[in-house]
């Protein structure tokens, strides 16, 4: 799990290789701490790095986003695998979560907004 903080209010998080039930633990932690931190207004997770994803990986993505909303919080994810992605629309989280196509998507729409593109 490698977790990147990039310009503070966005805090990008990746995780590597496998999102399951070894692995989720981890990373929900990471999720909690990066979504409450002070000053953070978005939490990205960027999807680049990782090869698999089961029902608890799903779990832990739908947990952060509800802490997310919870806290006037927004929660993306990007760099989604075409098999995470067919994952994701099985499920139909893809109707649920704010999907990019990588980060730097991410950062120009934030820039554009902040702009009034």
């Amino acid at each position: 799990m490698q977790t990147l903080l990039a310009d503070k209010p966005i805090t990008v998080i990746r995780p590597l290789d496998h999102l399951n039930a070894a692995t989720c633990g981890e990373f929900r932690q990471k999720l909690t701490t990066a979504i409450s931190a002070p000053g953070v207004v978005a939490v990205l997770v960027d999807f680049g790095a990782v090869k698999f994803i089961d029902s608890a990986g799903l779990m832990a993505l739908v947990s952060g986003l509800k802490q997310a909303k919870k806290m006037g919080r927004r929660f993306s994810i990007c760099s989604v695998s075409p098999g995470i992605g067919m994952i994701l629309e099985l499920s139909q989280l893809d109707r649920v979560f704010e999907i990019f196509e990588n980060v730097d998507s991410f950062e120009s729409e934030n820039s554009c907004a902040k702009q009034h593109c």
